[in-house]
């Protein structure tokens, strides 16, 4: 079957995640991605506290979910001879995408005003951590700084009094597959005027439209956004919470419509005897000094079901719901497996590991590929040849220092 992106060059000049899921994308729909990398590599390389995985190049999870089923090339792009390298090869690439700061950028004379006249048919994409304009915008990002801490979700999604545990990762991957849908309509309107365009998006920026239908309401007074962040006690509606069962697990419902679902919801708890309780019905009446008295009859109603019993009875009065999955259970959750979110990488050093796929399929594509990621240059001959280069150029710009390629044994101690 035949790629979408296939005969797509694509030159990823980034490190860590967020632009690198942005390339993996890609990627998985039949684009050549080329990474190009420094000497000792993308720092995410060396990362495995979060993990516990070995330490070692040959063997990261991380690198072979966000790079995987890409080229690596390592060039020395500060020396004459590594810059023209790379110039050479964005005359055949298609799209650029980086994610270093603008003043890095003009330095180097990669900026996208500097590359336009040259590469008028070149798609520039950049991943940024608060915008292209405004007094911030020369600001390192990360996900925890950009994206969870000014973006709103540190704040506002945590309970009072208590902070939260972010999952590493969250912002990037979500600010990469949106730079990826911009990049992909970029691509479709240079089809139709032969022209290329400077694609831009934020961690600060996505963050906030994610959150827009909580940060708009904002601008009305009395709304109830305003007294974030809240206790559980404070839910407005508690037929969106989740609640602890018998064993300590808890179970996340969301029934929107509190009036239409309020006895189908009693019921679900065991509590028929609260069928038109005015105390609690309607929603006014629990809101008008009843809100705590009312979660507290449901936790003291459903920590003495199981998780079988309440979720039987939550489904039986149709209320949507989930049990609150593990990292690990989703990770043996037949319903991951089956839609394809996982496929096993045999790593550079043997070990056969689960990772992710991006989330986006087409009926015509068939499965995503499941090519491990580069080593550090591993592809750098075989590049520069595409792009003119001979055995001989190639030889000496190794021993120059200027490029770099390995195998799995540069890497045995």
């Amino acid at each position: 079957m035949r790629k979408m992106l296939e005969g797509v060059r694509v030159v990823q000049l980034a490190n860590f995640v967020a632009a690198a899921a942005t390339g993996r994308f890609l990627a998985d729909h039949g684009a050549e991605v080329i990474i190009v990398e420094p000497e000792k590599g993308d720092p995410i390389r060396y990362m495995n506290e979060q993990e516990g995985r070995p330490f070692s190049v040959l063997e990261n999870t991380s690198w072979e979910y966000l790079n995987g089923c890409k080229k690596g090339l390592s060039v020395n792009t500060k020396t004459p001879e590594g810059k023209a390298a790379l110039l050479k090869l964005l005359e055949t690439t298609d799209v650029l995408i980086t994610n270093w700061r603008l003043a890095a950028l003009q330095r180097a004379g990669l900026d996208y005003d500097t590359l336009k006249e040259k590469y008028p048919r070149l798609v520039y994409s950049m991943i940024l951590g608060y915008g292209k304009t405004g007094p911030d915008k020369d600001l390192p990002g990360f996900d925890f700084t950009a994206f969870y801490a000014r973006g709103g979700y540190a704040e506002n999604m945590r309970r009072r009094g208590q902070s939260c545990t972010w999952s590493a990762g969250l912002g990037d991957n979500n600010t990469g597959l949106v730079l990826a849908a911009g990049i992909m309509t970029a691509l479709y309107t240079r089809e139709k005027t032969g022209e290329g365009d400077l694609v831009t998006a934020s961690l600060y920026e996505t963050a906030i439209f994610n959150q827009s239908v909580m940060m708009q309401s904002t601008q009305y007074e009395g709304s109830f956004t305003l007294d974030y962040p809240i206790t559980k006690y404070e839910d407005k509606n508690p037929f969106n919470s989740s609640y602890e069962t018998k064993e300590g697990r808890l179970v996340q419902c969301s029934a929107p419509a509190y009036n239409d679902k309020y006895e189908a919801f009693v019921k679900s708890i065991g509590r028929e005897d609260l069928i038109g309780d005015e105390r609690f019905f309607p929603q006014v009446n629990m809101l008008n000094g009843h809100r705590e008295e009312f979660i507290r009859e449901i936790e003291e109603s459903v920590i003495k079901l199981s998780v079988d019993e309440f979720m039987d009875n939550l489904k039986t009065n149709d209320i949507p719901h989930s049990l609150c999955y593990s990292w690990k259970e989703i990770m043996d959750d037949p319903q991951a497996k089956a839609i394809g979110a996982f496929y096993e990488v045999e790593c550079s050093n043997g070990a056969k590991r689960q990772v992710t796929h991006t989330p986006v399929r087409f009926e015509s594509e068939g499965e995503l590929p499941t090519d491990r990621a580069p080593l550090i240059g591993e592809n750098s001959r075989e590049i520069l040849k595409s792009i003119g280069y001979s055995d001989a150029d190639v030889d000496k710009m190794i021993a120059d220092g200027v490029l770099y390629e390995s195998g799995p044994s540069d890497y045995e101690k």
